[in-house]
């Protein structure tokens, strides 16, 4: 193998450039011609391809975002789409892609693969959600998780001073990593995750024995965008009905998650990924996930990473039960 690409594909994840940057050189290092494919898959078949040099990723460490875009390519799941795919790649003598992106993203290399098998892939999990097995953090959730604590902890300080209960809605389609660690951080009331069933009237209850038997005068409850209460918009009228002690006020914090620096831990779990991307390809793997577990370096296959994901922790679960 002498040619190898990178991409970014799915949803944006702060320390994808630091990943990116990391393949990048790591590839240069070991001997390999390094191209970029802009805007994910779409660009692998709009053949946006260009050859990459170190000082094509200086200065790059510290941004959010993905200087390669990201794109969500609907053409890229049709045969037709990937055909074409195929043809550039052929083209441009890359033999090896590194995909930095989710679980929709390692499922398209992984469909890839199987109709052009001289294609080796390999994944760098890139997601605020961290939602993918054979990973203990993905790249993106740390800084995610900051994020929501620094606007919670802002929010905390209107509710104190307005005696008011809000609903501060997270992102999390799937999965409540997001809101389940950053309830704990910020010392949350509650949290409502797509993982366990949501029982308005049990939240109503224990909201008013806050205000009757802890003397609470102002609340906050993080939601799970994917909830199955419906976010915290719907959640927070069904509670208004139930229980009237509070002024309720709504918080949807949105895409600032997905945005910003790179915390240092994120930084350099990205790095460590795309270097380990690199030598995967050097060692003739393929078809498999980069990930860390206990702080030593995993190759999950693909169809198992995007098929499970980790389950919510019970500990910090009760955490939020009893210590809020």
């Amino acid at each position: 193998m002498k040619k190898i690409a990178v991409l970014t594909s799915g949803g944006d994840a702060p320390g994808m450039n630091a990943c990116l940057r990391a393949v990048v050189r790591s590839g240069i290092h070991y001997g390999f011609e390094v191209f970029g494919i802009r805007r994910g898959y779409q660009g692998m078949i709009e053949d946006d391809i260009y050859q990459m040099e170190e000082h094509d990723v200086s200065n790059i460490i510290q941004y959010g975002g993905t200087i390669l875009r990201t794109a969500r390519s609907k053409e890229f799941r049709t045969k037709e789409g990937r055909a074409t795919a195929y043809k550039n790649l052929k083209k441009w003598g890359i033999e090896g892609v590194v995909v930095i992106g989710g679980d929709g993203s390692f499922t398209g290399a992984n469909i890839f693969m199987k109709e052009y098998d001289d294609i080796a892939f390999v994944g760098c999990p890139g997601t605020i959600d961290n939602d993918l097995i054979g990973t203990d953090f993905t790249i993106g959730y740390d800084t995610a998780t900051n994020t929501a604590m620094a606007a919670i902890d802002k929010i905390k300080d209107t509710a104190d001073s307005h005696n008011r209960l809000f609903f501060i809605e997270v992102m999390g389609r799937d999965a409540g990593f997001i809101a389940l660690r950053t309830a704990v951080a910020t010392g949350a009331e509650a949290v409502l995750v797509p993982e366990t069933r949501t029982d308005i009237d049990h939240l109503a209850n224990r909201l008013d024995d806050f205000y009757r038997k802890k003397g609470k005068t102002s609340g906050i409850v993080i939601v799970a965008e994917g909830d199955e209460g419906g976010g915290a918009s719907k959640v927070a009228e069904a509670v208004r009905q139930r229980f009237d002690r509070y002024e309720i006020k709504v918080a949807i914090l949105g895409h600032i998650q997905r945005g910003g620096k790179p915390t240092c831990i994120e930084r350099v779990r990205a790095s460590q990924m795309g270097l380990e991307a690199v030598r995967a390809l050097k060692g003739s793997k393929k078809g498999v996930m980069i990930g860390l577990i206990d702080n030593k370096v995993t190759h999950t296959p693909f169809e198992k990473a995007i098929k499970h994901h980790d389950d919510i922790s019970p500990v910090l679960l009760e955490m939020v039960e009893i210590l809020a």
